[in-house]
């Protein structure tokens, strides 16, 4: 309903939304019509016509506190509606250099579970995220929810999904080469 503390002026006194694109998890931030109500975690349409106006991309640290507590849940839907495309993430993650792999940035991967997983899709490819738990026992939706959370904070030397500001980062690209190998 507004946020004094806001540092765009037109949202110091009037309601906004702030919410997450399902694609490229892109930070938006905008202006509700007048008259329009939008539940937390509601899936919004930004093509015509659109309940939103002035919609525009925001940093993490532009996020009120109730969007940061709810950007876990919104990852995790994002995740769990797109299943496919991120179960073959474990099935293409490859090396970044001779010392680490792409599977290590995920937190809770160390290199005994990174080897894990590299000897079963070895067997055969990972089909779903059950798949993934049970045949390695790592939980793949917490550990994806938590890198992209990571990655929207910034600061991280590399970048599996989000495309970072920072242009000494090392974006690895992996959603591109996601959506191209699954559709």
């Amino acid at each position: 309903m507004g946020n004094p503390s806001d540092i765009h002026y037109e949202h110091r006194n009037q309601p906004f939304i702030q919410g997450i694109g399902v694609r490229y998890f892109s930070l938006l931030e905008a202006t509700p019509l007048i008259g329009v109500r939008i539940d937390y975690l509601e899936r919004v349409d930004l093509g015509y016509p659109s309940k939103l106006k002035r919609i525009i991309h925001v940093s993490y640290s532009e996020l009120t506190s109730v969007a940061r507590s709810n950007l876990p849940e919104a990852i995790r839907r994002i995740l769990l509606e797109n299943e496919k495309v991120f179960v073959e993430f474990f099935n293409i993650a490859e090396p970044i250099n001779i010392r680490l792999h792409s599977l290590e940035l995920l937190p809770d991967i160390g290199k005994k579970t990174m080897n894990s997983i590299l000897d079963e899709r070895r067997q055969r490819r990972f089909t779903s995220f059950n798949d993934v738990k049970e045949r390695v026992g790592l939980d793949p939706v917490k550990a994806l929810v938590e890198r992209v959370i990571r990655e929207l904070g910034g600061g991280e030397k590399y970048y599996l999904f989000i495309k970072p500001r920072d242009r000494t980062a090392l974006y690895l690209g992996y959603l591109e080469r996601l959506y191209g190998e699954v559709f």
